[in-house]
């Protein structure tokens, strides 16, 4: 503790008063000593007991250490097998594996985004959206992906697309596709592994007519738009998944349910 006040002290911080510090940490212990507990004794009970568990995954397969564009990736695995390696629950237990997506395709920070598009983000941030929920930092967009996704589905072994969004397209006609990449003049189907490669890749795009009418009201697939419900299905289609989920909004009554 001497040793890190004299560092804070250095940059014109306040010193850190250890007692007021392991005083407050051991309050939040006694109050979280009723939810520690070996995590996988307790998962492995509740699968013996046929109880229902959901693995909820953070940030995109492409910042994933091992398979992501790397160095622009994080420390852990943010693909489907982090739940594995995270909880001690077996591979073999896993029954679905549902790949939560944009319509369109989203990237924080540094790192290749072949399909971005400017007029696209800045339509999007005009509405308010895409911009970090903690930091505010304004995310970059594109088209969809389908070469990225369809890498995605194969890496997670994905059952199932839930297609978030939708509804930040509605005032856009057309919307493009990127269908392929081209590299060097030859067409690829799936993303390099060289992050360079990537960088220099140029999309290839698929073009759809756009729906231009509100889908935030939308509670049944029905009640979509057809264009909408064509671009969904184009998206299953290029990716190797049935599409399960559309959300039209934030809100739980703005999803719909195949």
């Amino acid at each position: 503790m001497r040793d890190n006040n004299n560092i804070l002290q250095a940059l014109g911080a306040k010193p850190i008063n250890c007692r007021e510090v392991l005083e407050s940490y051991f309050a939040a212990g006694e109050k979280l000593r009723p939810f520690v507990t070996n995590t996988v004794i307790y998962l492995h009970r509740a699968l013996e007991r046929e109880k229902e568990i959901l693995f909820e995954g953070a940030q995109g397969t492409f910042l994933d250490i091992d398979h992501g564009t790397y160095p622009y990736v994080t420390s852990s695995n943010t693909t489907a097998g982090g739940a594995c390696t995270g909880t001690g629950v077996p591979p073999h237990r896993m029954d679905c594996v549902v790949g939560v997506m944009k319509a369109y395709t989203t990237r924080v920070g540094e790192g290749p985004l072949p399909s971005e598009d400017r007029y696209l983000s800045k339509m999007l941030h005009s509405l308010g959206r895409e911009f970090g929920s903690t930091t505010g930092r304004a995310r970059r967009c594109g088209w969809f992906d389908a070469v990225a996704t369809r890498y995605a589905t194969m890496i997670n072994g994905i059952d199932e697309l839930a297609i978030t969004n939708l509804d930040g397209l509605d005032s856009v006609d057309p919307i493009r596709i990127c269908v392929g990449y081209r590299l060097n003049g030859k067409r690829l189907a799936v993303p390099p592994c060289d992050v360079v490669q990537l960088e220099n890749c140029e999309p290839i795009y698929e073009q759809m007519p756009g729906w231009k009418k509100s889908t935030s009201s939308a509670k049944k697939l029905s009640q979509l738009p057809q264009a909408a419900t064509n671009y969904v299905f184009r998206l299953g289609e290029l990716t190797g998944a049935k599409v399960s989920v559309i959300s039209v909004g934030p809100t739980r009554v703005q999803t719909i349910f195949l």
